[in-house]
């Protein structure tokens, strides 16, 4: 019996691939525990409640710490992700050098929901 297992990537072979242009600039993509995994478009709901969240997490960590959206940040060993909202500790260099890493995160927001239909937003 033959045991087949996903090839898995590390960080820097999911960076190359993308710069080699493998991916088209509106894949949505992100690496996860080595796997690239395809991930799904965001509707208006979607969009309304991470907008939502910006604005008011905004108001509430001021200058304290920085607060970042739908951008990469590195889980070692092989995990490059872009979570809805990222609360990170502040860097005088904004992270210029790198994506920020597990020891930066202060706190993720992924947004999810069950079901669009049942939802009305006001």
């Amino acid at each position: 019996m033959t045991i087949n297992t996903g090839l898995r990537f590390t960080i820097d072979e999911y960076n190359r691939l993308a710069e080699l242009g493998f991916f088209h600039e509106d894949d949505r993509v992100e690496l996860i525990k080595g796997e690239i995994i395809p991930m799904a478009s965001k509707g208006t709901l979607h969009s309304t409640f991470s907008r939502r969240l910006i604005r008011e997490l905004s108001k509430l960590i001021t200058n304290q710490a920085t607060l970042q959206s739908q951008d990469p940040i590195i889980i070692p060993p092989n995990s490059e992700s872009e979570p809805d909202i990222a609360i990170l500790k502040n860097k005088d260099n904004d992270y210029l050098a790198h994506h920020p890493i597990a020891q930066d995160i202060l706190l993720l927001i992924d947004i999810a929901y069950p079901t669009l239909k049942s939802y009305k937003v006001t």
